[in-house]
């Protein structure tokens, strides 16, 4: 118990009139301009004259001087893509998100996505990439670019993907005609296209 009249207390309690910082956790104030002896007498530890010595002096950050910055010494590299800006990375797993109204009855593009809240509103292309438990529905891509693992998962399962020219990459349609052509042996058969 603490006894308030004396101010002191028993090992092991403790009260408002013993509480102090731990040890070394707070530091005196430095007090300047006392005099020679202090170490920080005359010119407060500033030096004399110059631009540090002055009050309100201050230098930018990578300043040296007037000398050229390191920073623009050394050369550039690298680039910011446009295209990178408006291109967004997605995990095949996200594809379960999607609403059943549009995974089941629609083809899924980017405005699908869009829609669906996946993707910014203002990204022009998606690419869909391995990652995460993919959908078990079948789902029919169309203008979306996939990886190799998330095209064979999303084929597993029934779907199909359909990369339009604007992805630089044949469409799947036109791939199966050309095999369809190269098995049968009659290059000059018409084949149509497999939707």
């Amino acid at each position: 118990m603490t006894d308030h009249s004396s101010g002191t207390s028993e090992p092991g309690t403790w009260g408002l009139n013993t509480l102090s910082p731990a040890a070394g956790a707070r530091r005196d104030r430095r007090r300047v301009g006392r005099g020679t002896g202090s170490g920080t007498g005359k010119t407060c530890g500033r030096g004399h004259k110059g631009q540090k010595s002055r009050s309100g002096a201050s230098q930018r950050v990578g300043f040296e001087g007037g000398q050229m910055p390191l920073h623009q010494r050394l050369p550039k590299f690298g680039f910011h893509s446009r295209i990178g800006q408006l291109t967004v990375k997605l995990r095949l797993g996200a594809l379960a998100y999607l609403p059943a109204d549009i995974s089941s009855t629609e083809v899924i593009d980017v405005d699908a996505l869009k829609r669906a809240g996946l993707v910014a509103r203002n990204c022009k292309r998606v690419r869909i990439y391995l990652s995460g438990e993919p959908p078990q529905q079948a789902l029919r891509l169309r203008g979306i670019a996939v990886s190799r693992g998330a095209r064979a998962a999303i084929e597993s399962c029934g779907g199909a993907v359909d990369i339009t020219a604007d992805t630089g990459e044949p469409s799947v349609a036109a791939a199966d005609a050309e095999r369809i052509k190269s098995e049968s042996g009659d290059a000059d058969a018409d084949v149509e296209p497999t939707s």
